[in-house]
């Protein structure tokens, strides 16, 4: 059994209005290793510490867990995923300048980003498999399960909103 950590972003339905309620019945429904946070209304963020087998194991049970208590609730996204460098720099302890130089020395194989702009945004997964195959960093296995299983989870959630009779002439243009 590992520890991991993660967090779960849900949009919930305007029925739960209780604020109170709700977090007693997530505790109750098998979320009591989650810090609950209910900043905006409709939104819901989970940090668990949850011990299981595999970061698949872990995630998957903790959705399973809110959408139990709260079937209407809907994943928004699974972190850590994606990142900029000053996250990525943040996750593994370097500085943001580290993560930067390692951009500019190697900017043909760098990973890809999600998107590119001022800010460009990552996988954290494709940055830490990077790092540990072309850097020969230490990579934590444990931080790298849960950063694949999101990567998976975020990316199966966005493909689920392509309309099905369009899927294959777009993932043919994705190529």
């Amino acid at each position: 059994m590992n520890e991991y950590d993660f967090t779960l972003k849900f949009n919930l339905d305007n029925s739960l209005a209780d604020t109170d309620d709700f977090i007693e019945r997530l505790y109750a429904g098998g979320c009591d290793d989650a810090l609950i946070g209910v900043g905006n209304k409709g939104y819901v963020a989970l940090n668990f510490i949850r011990d299981a087998s595999s970061a698949y194991e872990a995630i998957s049970s903790a959705i399973h867990d809110v959408k139990r208590v709260v079937p209407s609730a809907t994943l928004i996204e699974a972190a850590p995923d994606f990142v900029g460098l000053t996250d990525a720099a943040k996750i593994l302890g370097y500085t943001q300048q580290h993560m930067t130089n390692l951009t500019l020395e190697n900017d043909s194989k760098f990973p890809i980003p999600v998107y590119e702009g001022a800010h460009s945004v990552w996988h954290l997964a494709e940055i830490l498999i990077w790092l540990r195959e072309n850097q020969t960093h230490s990579i934590d296995d444990t931080l790298l399960d849960i950063a694949q299983t999101n990567m998976n989870i975020n990316i199966a959630r966005s493909w689920q909103k392509i309309p099905p009779d369009t899927q294959e002439s777009i993932k043919a243009l994705a190529v």
